[in-house]
């Protein structure tokens, strides 16, 4: 700590000498005030920035919660520049400052320039609505006090969070998960697990991308989400740190630090947490013969999940001219994991009487690294938006898990059955490349191309050992062990063209992407026995234009018309054509016959605003061919115990069609009172048969959520959010509707420097997914808890920055500008 803080007064009197204008003339001091335009509300965090005639930014300053500034600056002529965020930059030319001086007061207004950007602002979520996308500032939220990016997700309208973490938007899994525009390891590979891992404090904002222009990747027929990391932009040394403590046991810290200055800007999140996570489960499979009954299978479930992860992301932006900077990040995340199952199982012969009684503890240890290196450049030819970018990545994970399984029966007599060992290594690496050239037509006008490499390669080492008779030696299952290595390299080069004829705009586009992807697989057993070819080398070419339209009825008025073509490719584990299992009676087998299926997708949205009421709303039809779907059958064998083994198999149905409309409402009626509303209802058709089981269904379902946010006496937030899952099915399974609730309290002190935040999350302890398959052979009941009601205090502390005031982003960097994707 004391060589912390001795780094950190080395940086800070760095800075502070750096910024000493030359020459040893008498200091002045500049004072003023800076409001919002539209409400003549004092703005804080504003910008304040003094530039000689030489160019260069001397010094500068921020505004307090009143507006105010107050800035020393050597006597000389200089153009003050005042900024913010997502408003218009306003600039006093050649301002003579030889004595202390009042500026006149300077009023912002929201920048109308940006050709396809509408602003809607609310205090507890606040919205910017694009061509191609709706941007969601989530600073305010209470509930992520403490939480991590997949528990802030789950509060984003139109996007979904399971309980067992999986992300879906519209009620469609198949979403993209990017992280500043890119596929990154600090979202896990695709794996969503990874974010459950990365605290919510990281995020600036989340961009939900429904109809994603030509500049996206193709992959991901629901659409993408796209989270903005934080990188402060203000001149100084400034962050925060938060630390936060929970039931069930819970704890971690994150700092967040910042060092800008005229010439560079370094910028670090860092954090480290544990937490455990106890679950539960029940399952009652009924297997069935010649439509008579047999013996009645029940199984209750208790999990723990023990996470533990440290992750640190640091980068430098540094100013190479004016018009150029460049900016190397590295992102570690180190995560040391270890979960327990135990499986209480009850089998009941025809007479309804208990049979066997069986007990199956599962012990897995989890030891996961990942690192990644980025480097990006951005050369900003002028100020309309003319710029070259560029990216490079490069990542790494290596994953190990050590499974240990005993068994061992209970009733009618103490019996110990054979235990397994299994031990999986998985290594990813991923190369990615992109460019990016913008070039602005005249005033209102935009064109852009650009090209996109990523190049996958993930080797699985999967080893089962097997006792054949309890206490005796561990013997290789060369049926299951194998490598299997998969490789997917995807080239893309796209281009696209916007416009704006008075009050319509326009953004059209076309992708073009090649894919290849690879499989080799290094195990004792032939193509033959397992009925499939063991490698394979598969080439997908696809086109896939996008069109965005927005007609502005006025400045609080809209509506929006979209249409892309998107790709769902099978991901490694889906080809993979060794099976692997989670439990002796249950096996999931990849099927390298997959080929990507294919959707086309419209969106037509309206959005209105009054003075105190915000709509956003928006129907949506998708038509997708080839589409995925998990089915399960029974494969006809047994355990050694003859329970039938059930298989889980990834296939192509024929079509699948998605109709639903969502609607959002946000409320301001009072100062002290914030209420947002929002609901998506949606139905799917799938149709398709395999090995002669018609899988076609039709399934309507829809979600809702609400958030209130209430200021209470002595300057206390309270805030509930309350979701809403209703009943849904696919081909065999019947899922019913659940309640979620959070709730949570605010209170800043220490001159509004720190937050003081307490939430429960899953107030009814409800969040809980009770489901019913259905086939020819048998029937399963189960309900499932992934993580039960939590307790969470948060402590945040600021230092040279006041609460987060977001709103939005001009661009720069890793931002986008007005017609990029």
């Amino acid at each position: 700590m004391k060589y912390l803080f001795t780094l950190t007064l080395l940086a800070f009197t760095t800075l502070v000498f750096a910024q000493r204008p030359e020459g040893g003339r008498p200091d002045v001091t500049i004072t003023g005030k800076v409001l919002e335009a539209e409400t003549n509300v004092p703005l804080e965090y504003a910008t304040v920035s003094f530039t000689n005639s030489e160019g260069k930014v001397v010094t500068g300053g921020i505004t307090d919660p009143n507006g105010n500034y107050s800035i020393e600056v050597a006597a000389g002529v200089y153009d003050v520049k005042f900024e913010f965020i997502s408003f218009e930059t306003k600039v006093l030319p050649g301002q003579k400052l030889f004595k202390s001086t009042t500026l006149p007061t300077q009023a912002l207004a929201i920048d109308s320039q940006s050709l396809d950007e509408v602003i809607v602002r609310a205090e507890t979520t606040e919205v910017q609505v694009r061509l191609d996308k709706k941007i969601y500032n989530i600073g305010k939220d209470l509930t992520t006090s403490g939480a991590t990016v997949s528990d802030a997700l789950s509060n984003v309208p139109s996007v979904t969070v399971d309980v067992d973490g999986a992300i879906a938007l519209r009620g469609n899994e198949n979403v993209r998960i990017l992280i500043n525009g890119r596929p990154s390891a600090i979202a896990g590979f695709g794996s969503v697990d990874a974010l459950s891992q990365l605290p919510a404090d990281a995020i600036e904002r989340v961009e939900v991308i429904t109809s994603p222009s030509a500049r996206y990747d193709a992959e991901g027929t629901a659409g993408i989400l796209n989270i903005i990391l934080r990188k402060e932009k203000t001149l100084g040394l400034n962050g925060s740190i938060q630390t936060n403590v929970g039931d069930p046991e819970r704890y971690g810290i994150t700092g967040n630090i910042n060092l800008r200055t005229d010439k560079f800007n370094i910028f670090n999140t860092t954090g480290y947490s544990k937490r455990t996570s106890p679950g539960n489960a029940f399952f009652e499979n009924r297997f069935l013969s010649d439509d008579v009954t047999n013996p009645l299978i029940e199984e209750t479930r208790e999990f723990d999940r023990n996470r533990g992860g440290f992750n640190t992301n640091l980068g430098i932006e540094y100013f190479l001219t004016e018009k150029t900077s460049v900016t190397a990040s590295g992102f570690l995340r180190l995560s040391d994991n270890s979960s327990g199952t135990d499986n209480f199982t009850d089998e009941f012969d025809t007479n309804g009487d208990l049979a066997i009684s069986r007990t199956r503890l599962e012990r897995e240890v989890e030891d996961d690294k990942t690192y990644q290196l980025s480097l990006n450049s951005i050369t900003k030819f002028d100020e309309s938006g003319h710029e070259l970018t560029s990216a490079f990545q490069y990542a790494v994970n290596e994953e190990t898990e050590l499974s240990t399984i005993t068994e061992f029966n209970t009733f009618p007599m103490d019996v110990t059955l054979p235990a397994e060992d299994i031990t999986q290594i998985e290594d990813q690496t991923e190369y990615l490349a992109q460019v990016d050239y913008v070039r602005p037509i005249g005033e209102n006008a935009q064109f852009e191309f650009g090209y996109r490499g990523n190049f996958e390669e993930t080797v699985t080492d999967y080893t089962l050992l097997e006792q054949e008779e309890a206490g005796g030696a561990f013997i290789r299952d060369d049926g299951l062990s194998n490598i299997f290595t998969y490789k997917e390299d995807v080239h893309a080069i796209y281009t696209q063209y916007g416009n704006k004829f008075g009050d319509f705009s326009f953004l059209a586009g076309l992708r073009y992407e090649n894919t290849r992807q690879q499989g080799a697989v290094d195990a004792v057993v032939e193509d033959s026995d397992l009925g499939t070819n063991l490698d394979f080398d598969n080439k997908t070419d696809g086109l896939f234009p996008t069109l965005n339209l927005t007609y502005e009825f006025n400045d609080r008025e809209n509506l929006t018309l979209g249409y892309n073509r998107r790709i769902n490719r099978p991901r490694g584990r889906f080809i993979n054509p060794f099976p692997s299992r989670s439990s002796e009676a249950n096996i999931f087998q990849g099927n390298p016959d997959l080929v990507p299926s294919f959707a086309s997708a419209y969106d037509i949205g309206y959005l209105k605003r009054w003075d105190k009421v915000t709509l956003t709303s928006s129907i949506y039809y998708q038509y997708e061919t080839d589409s995925f779907e998990r089915i399960q059958e029974d494969t006809g064998l047994a355990t050694a115990n003859g329970i039938p083994i059930i298989r889980t198999l990834p296939i192509n149905l024929s079509t699948n069609q998605r109709y639903g409309a969502e609607m959002g409402v946000l409320y301001n009626p009072k100062k002290w009172l914030r209420l947002n509303f929002s609901a998506n209802a949606f139905l799917f058709e799938t149709e398709g048969e395999f090995n002669g089981v018609d899988y076609g269904a039709s399934n309507f379902s829809f979600f809702t959520r609400g958030s209130a946010k209430v200021t209470l006496p002595y300057k206390i937030d309270w805030q509930t959010n309350v979701f809403y899952r209703g009943p849904r099915n696919n081909a065999q399974t019947e899922t019913k509707g659940f309640l979620f609730t959070n709730l949570a309290f605010s209170k800043d002190i220490l001159n509004d420097n720190a937050t003081i935040a307490f939430n429960v999350s899953d107030v009814f302890n409800s969040s809980k997914r009770q489901s019913l398959t259905q086939t020819d052979s048998f029937v399963s009941d189960s309900e499932f808890q992934f993580r039960v009601r939590s307790f969470n205090l948060a402590f945040t502390y600021r230092f040279n920055q006041k609460k987060q005031r977001s709103r939005g982003n001009r661009g720069g960097g890793d931002d986008d500008g007005d017609f990029e994707g």
